[in-house]
């Protein structure tokens, strides 16, 4: 089998040839480092990698698998971490100028679990500035461009890793999510991205511990990939109180569910937000198709509040405590949207944080009223088609202009809200032929359900050729017209370089 078919297979069916002994590790991993040194350079998604390491770790895990021992369920295995994640050894930059030396001690318990599961950590992916934002591009590493056109943006915070997914430069990436950091680039490049209930994996390094406004998640080409990964990270940690103990096997048995048993409801817009008329086209499409194979398909007024001006001041407090003290000492180290986010939580009052906290948790007692006539919901996770990299955000979507640069994101964070599951699946392409993704959100620990509802769904629409997900050619992919590199303008400082490492950072996202 060619590099290029080895590296298109699924982890499940890679990690079956391991136990087969028709692949090993090694073999695998250089498969991947030939695609990654052909086509990394077309859509930059990988940041620091460490390819000596995974040499010699592929080596010790194909020793293991022909003695049959292997150390865990993703042995050999090599994976992306977002690169606003702390892996030991591994230099971590969070895409800031101010960390872009920064090697860590420690892995972050996401990535501890994921190393003590057998998977190499290969490399960082690429994020926008400290995670800020749809649009992963900063001046550290520059931008990464979406594997269906490398002149459009491949989505944020988690870009790097649906990017390099798609291009199937590796099988598994981790990503987080607070207002769609993980939902949108899985959207936009047509892979899987999930969105966990708060707690499921533990996310010791929000700078607001109490507050489930982030958290972390998994991402990969299918259901039985992401699931896979995911019950791999599930865990408590003490220093995230919000976080709940793993059960064995939670997510390898999941409740079987049948489409024909399924209460669907559905929204175009999330109660209201502005929304391309092709985008709501496109999903009218989807939903043609879904609703004589489910029981009933109904719409709902996810209408839940003011959910905008809740997330606004959540997310303002999260970035306040994550940055504040460091605009104020070093206010040059910082773009325009993190000092601009500090800003605008340094305008807010006590009294504004308590009406934001109860204004979410009326959001919650209505979206569970919802949830109680439906099992799940579905809506469109992007409101545009990938728009250029060049572009920071949106300006206008449906004739309404954006007052923020992460507006546009407002049927993802809308749904941030409940703190409950959200998922996104690849169903085919939009008018414009990139990526189009479904997002479906569920109950507050309805993680099991939501998850076998959403993996019924994929069997549906890999049916049909103008549903199934998309692939992106990498071998007829044209380069950026603008380098994407063209805009560092802190280059990482590397190990070999003599340079003193910088400060690491929080995370706010």
């Amino acid at each position: 089998m060619s590099g290029s078919k080895l590296c298109a297979l699924s982890a499940g069916e890679v990690l079956a040839a391991f136990a087969a002994k028709s692949l090993t590790p090694s073999e695998y991993l250089a498969a991947c480092l030939e695609q990654i040194t052909q086509f990394n350079p077309k859509i930059n998604a990988l940041a620091a990698m460490d390819v000596e390491g995974a040499v010699v770790r592929a080596e010790e895990a194909t020793r293991r698998w022909q003695s049959d021992t292997p150390m865990g369920p993703l042995d050999g295995l090599p994976i992306g971490v977002k690169d606003l994640q702390d892996t030991k050894g591994l230099l971590t930059t969070h895409g800031s100028i101010r960390a872009r030396g920064h090697v860590p001690n420690d892995d972050m318990p996401m990535v501890a679990r994921l190393r003590a599961a057998g998977a190499i950590i290969f490399a960082k992916t690429n994020v926008p500035e400290v995670g800020a934002g749809g649009n992963s591009r900063n001046p550290v590493w520059g931008a990464t461009g979406n594997p269906f056109d490398a002149n459009l943006i491949a989505g944020g915070s988690s870009g790097g890793s649906a990017a390099a997914l798609a291009a199937n430069l590796l099988p598994l990436c981790t990503g987080s999510d607070t207002g769609g950091s993980l939902r949108m680039p899985a959207a936009l490049c047509g892979i899987v991205g999930y969105r966990p209930s708060v707690g499921v994996i533990a996310h010791p390094t929000r700078p607001l511990g109490w507050s489930g406004i982030s958290v972390l998640g998994p991402m990969a080409r299918t259901m039985d990939d992401l699931t896979l990964m995911l019950g791999v990270c599930q865990g408590h940690d003490w220093d995230d109180p919000l976080s709940v103990s793993s059960v064995p096997d939670r997510f390898e048995a999941l409740p079987p569910v049948s489409l024909k048993d399924l209460r669907v409801g559905f929204s175009e817009d999330f109660g209201g937000a502005p929304v391309e008329p092709t985008i709501r086209q496109t999903f009218r499409a989807r939903l043609d198709l879904l609703r004589p194979h489910v029981k009933e398909c109904r719409l709902v007024d996810l209408n839940l509040g003011d959910m905008d001006r809740c997330f606004d001041v959540l997310r303002a407090e999260s970035f306040g405590a994550a940055f504040g003290a460091g605009v104020q000492e070093d206010p040059d180290g910082f773009g325009p949207h993190i000092k601009e986010n500090v800003a605008l939580g340094q305008t807010m009052s006590l009294a504004d944080r308590g009406w934001a906290h109860n204004e979410q948790t009326h959001i919650l007692r209505r979206f569970n009223a919802l949830m109680r006539e439906v099992d799940v919901i579905v809506l469109p996770t992007s409101p545009v088609s990938p728009f250029a990299w060049t572009q920071s955000h949106p300006a206008r979507i449906d004739g309404q202009d954006m007052d923020i640069y992460y507006r546009w994101l407002a049927l993802c964070y809308r749904g941030s809200l409940s703190g409950g599951p959200a998922i996104t699946l690849p169903c085919g392409r939009d008018a414009f032929g990139m990526p189009f993704g479904l997002q479906m959100l569920a109950a507050v620990r309805g993680d099991e359900q939501l998850l076998s509802a959403a993996k019924a769904i994929e069997g549906l629409f890999a049916a049909e050729a103008e549903t199934a997900r998309p692939l992106a050619d990498m071998k007829t992919l044209a380069l950026s017209k603008i380098d994407l590199r063209s805009i560092v303008t802190h280059p990482p400082i590397l190990a070999e370089s003599g340079q003193s490492a910088r400060a690491s950072l929080q995370t706010a996202v």
